[in-house]
């Protein structure tokens, strides 16, 4: 272990594994450690005993614990998003199989519905009245062909300037219809996406829409086989390609810092390595980290799809914010023994959000309401914390914590803005999507 590294990694998360399979893709030399004594910390997949740890033994109803992979950061994947685009790019699609998630709904006025995401969906959906359709149509048109690059269909609006409420007024969209398109086709957590320039929007509503095209299923997310657990290890064995290399169950690993606050290695069982960067999750450093906030959770199984979603064996609801009076949105988000993460017959259903009070029971029940029957529920809250160091001064890149978003575009987001940080490049996604589809079958 005494060894020299270009980059030390604490924490096999997803963030940090994308992040030591780039570098070390890159020719960088990796150190990549973990306290825990299994890969993916926070997002990681257990089964169920694991789940139960402490507590009595799993109820023999549930089924064997060992066919469940029961997420701990459950996501969907964006089918022509950037993680996609990521596996591509470092080719680890070769280590996965997805498959794609069946629906993607919206809760509104007290009903799931549908997620319409081209004019076509636009002019059926229950969501809207006769004109309120057609307007929508037009604004969808706008959308599907609208080219960054060519003024001739910005319709006369440079969208970087315009805020998303201006270009949505000038298509005379009501709050009902602007709900559903904020949240469940742009995926903003907030309404604070309306006073921003609408380009952002825009580009979320086509990227939306060209996941849904891709495997012309009814929705837009891919889902890996066996849980999001896979994806960490994907990472891992790509950086073990490279030449990276990795210790779990290295216990207190312990930054270590020369006078003028710059990293100089990492300590644990006595044992000191060399590095010029460390690369961590919140816990590691946690005196560089402030808590921004805290996410309420439940995980629930069933024995059934989730009702009104035209028996999805997985599939994905929004609640927008305002929906429920709240100030964020919560996400439902269901899988099942079709994907491989839990015995035939078995759902794994997750409700979660930026808790805005203590008690998740309370504050999830419009989440859990839509479930039907449950066999077992679990509950937990969790914070969230971001970094406030200046890594140029002390050569420490901190990932932040994850949101209660049920998809990875958030995520994706941070890992690239601190590759760029760690090695000062920006790494080029412009890769061909059709590589990744024979794996997705």
């Amino acid at each position: 272990m005494d060894e020299e590294y270009d980059v030390i990694v604490l924490g096999t998360g997803l963030k940090e594994c994308i992040l030591s399979g780039l570098l070390s893709v890159d020719g960088l030399k990796v150190l990549h450690m973990d306290r825990n004594d299994y890969y993916g910390g926070e997002s990681t997949s257990l089964n169920l005993i694991q789940k139960f740890r402490g507590d009595d033994k799993p109820p023999a109803e549930l089924g064997p614990s060992r066919d469940y992979n029961v997420d701990m950061m459950p996501k969907f994947i964006m089918a022509n998003g950037a993680l996609v685009r990521v596996l591509i790019h470092t080719d680890v699609t070769k280590y996965l199989y997805f498959k794609a998630v069946d629906g993607s709904f919206v809760f509104n006025k007290g009903k799931v519905h549908k997620v319409p995401a081209t004019d076509m969906e636009a002019l059926k959906s229950p969501l809207m009245g006769l004109f309120e359709k057609r307007r929508a149509r037009k604004f969808f048109i706008f959308v599907q062909d609208y080219v960054e690059n060519d003024p001739k269909t910005h319709d006369g609006l440079d969208l970087t300037r315009v805020t998303t409420r201006e270009l949505i007024a000038k298509y005379g969209l009501d709050d009902n219809t602007i709900d559903f398109i904020g949240h469940a086709l742009a995926l903003q957590r907030d309404d604070r996406y309306l006073n921003e320039p609408a380009i952002d929007t825009v580009k979320r509503m086509k990227l939306y829409a060209e996941s849904l095209a891709r495997f012309q299923g009814g929705s837009p997310y891919i889902y890996p086989l066996y849980g999001l657990g896979e994806l960490p290890q994907a990472f891992a064995r790509l950086s073990a390609v490279y030449g990276g290399t990795y210790m779990l169950n290295k216990p207190e690993c312990k930054v270590e810092f020369d006078a003028e606050g710059k990293v100089v290695g990492v300590t644990s069982e006595g044992e000191t390595a060399k590095c010029k960067k460390v690369v961590c999750d919140p816990s590691y450093l946690p005196n560089k980290t402030r808590k921004v906030g805290k996410v309420a959770r439940a995980i629930a199984i069933m024995s059934h799809p989730i009702p009104n979603t035209n028996d999805s064996h997985s599939v994905q609801i929004i609640l927008p914010q305002k929906q429920l009076g709240r100030r964020s949105d919560m996400y439902v988000f269901c899988c099942s023994y079709t994907h491989n993460v839990a015995p035939k017959g078995k759902f794994i259903a997750f409700v979660s959000t930026e808790a805005e009070t203590d008690n998740p029971q309370t504050e999830l029940k419009p989440g859990i309401d839509l479930l039907g029957p449950v066999d077992e529920m679990f509950f937990d809250i969790y914070d969230r914390y971001e970094p406030v160091n200046e890594p140029s001064l002390d050569n420490c890149f901190i990932s932040t914590s994850y949101d209660g978003t049920t998809h990875f575009e958030s995520t994706v987001t941070d890992v690239l803005n601190m590759y760029t940080m760690i090695t000062g490049k920006v790494l080029d996604l412009n890769v061909d999507l059709n590589a990744a589809s024979a794996a997705e079958e």
